[in-house]
């Protein structure tokens, strides 16, 4: 099987001191029932954060304001396909959510709530990075 590398950008979308996470569909082929933040691949020629507003307002409708950078990361999907995810720090301060298909559910979550849904590895990238600080608990 050939080796794929996928490229996408993710927001960690804040508004009153919660994080907007995603809950993708049970027919998702990849990770279904599974909680994460907004986004999705990048496409050729396309910028990062420009993929980021594309993806955001595909999934829910919203317009956001990028702030910074948060992290990179990459992993596994299978043996022949590598993820590589850039994930921006941004806020929403107004608009009502409205998920895609790709999506069965959305929360505005405290911290508590995130690290009950979020992988460990997710997890561990927002600790370091101090973004439990912005959100309640």
């Amino acid at each position: 099987m050939e080796q794929t590398i996928i490229n996408a950008s993710k927001g960690l979308i804040l508004r009153n001191g919660r994080a907007l996470i995603l809950q993708r569909s049970q027919y998702d082929n990849a990770f279904a029932g599974t909680w994460e933040f907004p986004g999705g691949k990048l496409e050729f020629g396309e910028r990062l954060e420009d993929c980021l507003r594309r993806e955001i307002r595909e999934e829910t409708g919203l317009e956001v304001e990028i702030e910074r950078l948060l992290y990179a990361n990459t992993f596994l999907t299978h043996p022949w396909r590598q993820v590589v995810v850039v994930t921006y720090l941004c806020r929403a301060e107004e608009g009502e959510v409205l998920l895609s298909k790709e999506h069965t559910g959305y929360r505005w979550a405290t911290g508590r709530e995130l690290r009950e849904r979020l992988p460990q590895k997710v997890l561990q990238e927002l600790q370091q990075k101090g973004v439990f600080d912005l959100l309640e608990e």
